[in-house]
């Protein structure tokens, strides 16, 4: 399953390569993966309906029990179908649903195929944190797919309403997961959802605790948002912006179905908590309601089934909610039903839509006999909604008019509240039986007065999957399949047992057949009940506005509080983060003194320097500092601040340090041809401040903030009592990262998390600079004269003037910048073993490349590495990610060091080449010198060459 779910989201990276080549029809081709992934999961059958279900686990952080867990049983099995299966079919018709050249196809293909892979590992995931990992990609992608049509309102609208709602509820769900599942984990890892689940059927488990108790209600949150529920229902008609197959996908087989399908899994454990039954079903119930009622006066065909969507998720999530076999059977069944009959409603709006120009009810008519085939694929499944007989629509809603009338099994309802929940069913499925008619009578019906709609041909393969998804609605083995899946695992516990049949007796086919009339009767009366419904409305009472006025509030709010906070000015921002961490740190020391004093712990035997060298380097650093602060040239501070750190290195070099050493020495290097070139852009001297008070001021925050900080570090030097870590790293570092240079294996491999992150924070760093000097894109930066002879040592000279021109500069950069590079490279390579790595590395390189622009200009830059660097930052990024992914390909854990060792001399006869050692490391040393220089190149692009076009063209 984790290949699958590799394959699948492979597939969605050479998309976009596979559109611009085969336009629309590489559609066809992406769906090709879903289908061999249909067909993989189909042939587990007997496996995943075992008692012992295929499982697999790969280790991801083992101190944090993460790991990446799949487990394929009789639920998630179904649901892998119907997300492989539908998402083909749907991949198909969008081959023929876009114009041949439709505007950003590219990424939606690969959104798309990424969030059909995201889903299938959601419904396989068998641990709370993949779960949780795939429920937030999937939040993603379907924010980009509702905003496919990014130039219109609507579409970022409802983008950004989708996604406000779900990422709040996935929120909530996460603190429930961390709740219901750490604090109770012993010997059994309660992430595993299995394994939480055993545990709550034994009795092992507080299920009645207050902690378990607001997780199960934290969890039930997130399903709700993602499944629309009230009072979360409003995103999903919102959503209808999306282009169609989205819709027929996300809204009605896929996204909507990952809340139920949750609910469905946990349901075993989670119904033993005290309240939660009841509130899953009373939600599901108003929700019911509420779309079902909505639906009766939409005039747009897609809003009538996004409504309708709304309304049979309330159901589902009721059925499964209320914790007995019985109900779950019901919804199973109406899970598969509903997706089947909405994916292929939804298409059928595309396809009348794109055929007659509109989706206006009142709009069309007589298209019953323009597109008969379509009339009749819609007819079957608009009849599977409304509960007709013998699909499988019918079968769902007669099992819960069953269970209403004969008793639902749950323990916690009683017989009255049983009464009320036939009732509600009964009236939700009066509407539904109404909206159905509805929306047939709406795409199909002749209206009086209203012209026959003159319409293009139907697509043959657009209506192929609509054939196959209609003709599944006749009949499927839904009734064998929900009874193996409540006999399976946990779901044996609940009480009840599945009673899904075509026939069970006259009471539930006369309530039947009278919720049919009933339904009849609202929609000959559609004009009253219209009227009816928009004199009951109140203004303003609507969750879209509670919604929008919760968004009002927040801005406003959070503009006060910045207002407040954020004034504008450096220096006061720094003093404010100073003064917290006097105040935290301060108060620390001083319950710290207060506590351990007494006791003797402190013995003060702090050596103040270990070398003459040290007290001369502290002496030089404290000087220069002040030299800095009194400065009225701006250069000067810069030149002494880098004194500051070139002190520092030269500490590190005597504390043996030449890893720390290099890397300060290279990054003051390059920090200060940084401030040289902003400089250029700045008044020669500081601005002269009269307020002699405020200086003051600084002066006792800085020097507070000095203190505490030297006597806190004094403090937590003198309070140790454990062995330090550090004592065990150069063996361990030695052993696990096969490295010599500890600092290197730290990175790389100890906290080579950390290292990822930071990588990422550059990348962030570097495109918030380019994105505020660039106007355009990074590509348009720097044009080369076509007439620049590049045969020529420093050619890009020929373009300044004499008086920007350095004999000194152009000398030393044709020495030194090769000299540089190759010193950059052979820093990387031996960082593992010597001082060194990809950091230090990938500065001396940048360094070079500053070298030859101060040498040369802009165009000298260019001519040194001509690629842009926004594509070399994501190249650096997507090496480290790729350092951390290839060890799970061999059986290891993320970011896990492997060793290799090949002796060329052997390999190749030459007994020069000898014996070559390197780690896997390396790949993310690699990436993080790509990415180092990168970041040089784009900042020096920034400040210096862009600028220099700046003004040389104004």
């Amino acid at each position: 399953m984790f290949y699958l779910v590799t394959f699948l989201f492979a597939a969605s990276l050479f998309a976009p390569a596979l559109t611009r080549r085969f336009k629309r029809n590489a559609l066809l081709i992406l769906a090709l993966p879903l289908l061999v992934t249909f067909i993989w999961t189909a042939t587990q059958y007997k496996q995943a309906f075992s008692e012992t279900p295929l499982q697999q686990s790969y280790i991801w952080v083992n101190n944090l029990d993460l790991s990446l867990t799949f487990q394929l049983d009789g639920l998630s099995w179904l649901m892998s179908l119907i997300v492989t299966g539908v998402g083909a079919l749907v991949m198909i018709y969008a081959s023929r649903y876009f114009p041949e050249n439709a505007a950003g196809l590219p990424l939606f293909t690969a959104v798309f195929s990424a969030f059909a892979a995201a889903m299938y590992g959601l419904v396989t995931a068998n641990h709370l944190m993949m779960v949780y990992l795939f429920w937030e990609l999937t939040t993603i992608l379907s924010f980009l797919l509702i905003g496919h049509h990014y130039d219109r309102r609507a579409a970022r609208a409802a983008a950004r309403q989708a996604i406000h709602v779900t990422s709040l509820g996935s929120l909530a769900m996460f603190a429930g997961f961390v709740m219901i599942a750490l604090p109770h984990s012993t010997t059994k890892n309660y992430f595993i959802i299995s394994n939480l689940l055993q545990a709550m059927a034994r009795g092992d488990y507080p299920v009645d605790s207050l902690q378990t108790i607001i997780a199960s209600l934290l969890i039930f949150a997130g399903a709700a948002s993602k499944s629309a529920l009230v009072p979360n229902h409003f995103w999903l008609p919102g959503a209808m912006a999306a282009p169609t197959p989205v819709s027929s996908f996300l809204h009605s087989a896929a996204m909507v179905k990952a809340g139920v399908y949750l609910l469905a899994r946990l349901v075993p454990g989670l119904s033993l908590i005290p309240g939660w039954s009841a509130t899953v079903v009373g939600f599901g119930l108003a929700t019911m309601l509420v779309g079902g009622y909505r639906a009766l006066r939409q005039t747009d065909l897609k809003l009538v089934l996004a409504y309708g969507t709304v309304s049979q998720l309330g159901l589902i999530a009721a059925a499964v909610g209320f914790g007995s076999q019985t109900l779950l059977a019901t919804g199973v069944v109406m899970l598969v039903a509903h997706s089947l009959f909405k994916s292929t409603l939804f298409m059928t709006v595309g396809l009348i839509e794109k055929l007659t120009g509109t989706r206006d009810l009142r709009k069309i008519s007589g298209l019953l006999f323009r597109q008969p085939l379509l009339a009749a694929l819609a007819l079957v499944t608009s009849a599977s909604m409304a509960g007709f007989p013998p699909f499988l629509g019918y079968l769902g809603k007669e099992s819960a008019v069953s269970a209403g009338l004969f008793g639902t099994d749950a323990t916690w309802i009683s017989d009255s509240m049983q009464s009320v929940f036939l009732l509600i069913l009964v009236a939700g499925s009066v509407m539904t039986a109404a909206y159905s008619l509805r929306f047939w009578w709406g795409a199909f019906g002749v209206k009086p007065g209203v012209a026959w709609c003159e319409c293009k041909p139907l697509p043959g393969l657009a209506a192929f999957p609509l054939a196959v998804l209609a003709a599944l609605s006749f009949y499927l083995p839904v009734v064998s399949l929900a009874d193996a899946i409540l006999h399976q695992g946990t779901f044996q516990t609940l009480p009840g047992h599945a009673h899904v049949a075509y026939w069970s007796g006259w009471a539930p086919a006369l309530v039947t057949l009278a919720i049919f009339v009933g339904g009849g009767l609202l929609f000959l009366f559609r004009g009253r009940v219209e009227q009816l419904q928009a004199k009951l409305e109140v203004p303003g009472l609507k969750a879209t506005s509670l919604y929008r006025w919760t968004l009002v509030l927040l801005e406003q709010g959070s503009a006060k509080v910045t207002a407040a906070v954020q004034r504008g000015s450096l220096p006061l921002d720094v003093m404010t983060i100073m003064l917290v961490l006097i105040s935290m740190l301060g108060f620390s020391l001083v319950s710290v003194f207060s506590r351990f004093s007494a006791e003797g712990v402190f013995k003060y035997s702090v050596p103040l320097a270990d070398s003459g060298l040290q007290v001369g380097a502290a002496i030089v650093a404290v000087l220069a500092a002040i030299i800095t602060v009194r400065s009225r040239k701006r250069l000067k501070a810069v030149l002494a601040l880098g004194v500051v750190g070139l002190s520092v290195a030269i500490i590190f070099v005597d504390y043996g340090a030449p890893d720390l050493a290099l890397t300060q020495l290279v990054v003051e290097v390059v920090s200060l041809l940084v401030f040289v070139l902003v400089l250029r852009k700045l008044p020669k001297y500081f601005s002269d401040r009269p307020l002699v008070s405020s200086r003051w001021v600084r002066l006792a925050v800085a020097v507070s903030l000095g203190l505490v900080v030297s006597v806190g570090s004094l403090v937590i030097a003198q309070v140790r009592t454990a062995v330090p870590n550090s004592v065990l790293i150069p063996a361990e570092a030695y052993v696990f990262g096969a490295g010599k240079n500890i600092v290197n294996v730290i990175l790389v491999d100890v906290r080579a998390w950390d290292t990822v992150g930071e990588l990422s924070v550059l990348l962030v760093t570097a495109t918030g600079v380019a994105s505020l000097i660039y106007l355009t894109r990074r590509s348009q930066q720097i044009r080369v004269r076509p007439m620049l002879k590049r045969g020529k040592w420093l050619p890009g000279v020929q373009f300044l003037n004499l008086q920007q021109r350095s004999l000194m500069l152009e000398v030393s950069a044709r020495l030194l910048f090769p000299t540089l590079v190759v010193a950059s490279i052979w820093l990387l390579l031996t960082g593992h073993n010597a001082p060194g790595g990809g950091f230090v590395g990938g500065m001396v390189a940048g360094i070079a490349l500053i070298l030859r622009y101060l040498a040369g200009g802009r165009h000298e830059l260019k001519l040194a590495l001509p690629l842009n660097p926004g594509r070399l930052l994501g190249l650096g990024l997507f090496l480290a990610t790729l350092s951390g992914i290839l060890p799970l390909l061999f059986g290891g854990s993320v970011l896990q060091t492997a060793e290799f060792d090949w002796d060329l001399a052997a390999l190749t006869g030459w007994q020069a080449f000898g014996h070559l050692h390197f780690t896997s490391a390396l790949l993310l040393d690699v990436g993080v010198y790509i990415l180092v220089v990168a970041l040089v190149l784009d900042i020096v692009m920034a400040l210096g060459a862009h600028l220099d076009e700046v003004k040389q063209e104004g």
